[in-house]
């Protein structure tokens, strides 16, 4: 039998409820990530697996975002100011990626399977934003 996905594993889903309960009592603070290893009681790799898994749970759920934040750590339903800087900030990340990342990669190899898996996975996350865009 296959192991389960660390981020969807049982032990995962308790860390992602552990760590959705010390942020809601924290609530309208966000909390720095040695603040929230110390107020949960996970380790630093459970906080991790927990963030990955909680972040499923929040858009299975259409629950409020998290976010990251450098002043005040990781939040849960910040405002909408917050929340359009960080979208701001993981889009300027992304953008670098496929710039520096994928294009790069595509120009020197534009036969690469990998390439074309890429660039397909990219074209689905354009045609699922037009989706969500347009709803």
């Amino acid at each position: 039998m296959p192991r389960a996905s660390r981020r969807r594993g049982e032990a995962a889903r308790r860390h992602a409820d552990t760590l959705r309960f010390v942020l809601f009592e924290a609530r309208p603070a966000g909390l720095l990530f040695p603040q929230l290893v110390r107020a949960s009681g996970l380790s630093t790799s459970q906080v991790r697996a927990g963030f990955a898994c909680l972040r499923d749970i929040i858009a299975e759920n259409g629950w409020p975002p998290l976010i990251w934040t450098r002043a005040d750590g990781y939040l849960l339903g910040a405002e909408q100011a917050a929340l359009q800087a960080y979208e701001r900030a993981v889009l300027t990340e992304f953008r670098r990626f496929l710039t520096g990342t994928v294009a790069p990669h595509a120009a020197a190899h534009p036969g690469d399977k990998w390439v074309k898996h890429i660039i397909a996975q990219l074209n689905s996350i354009e045609s699922t934003l037009d989706l969500v865009v347009s709803s």
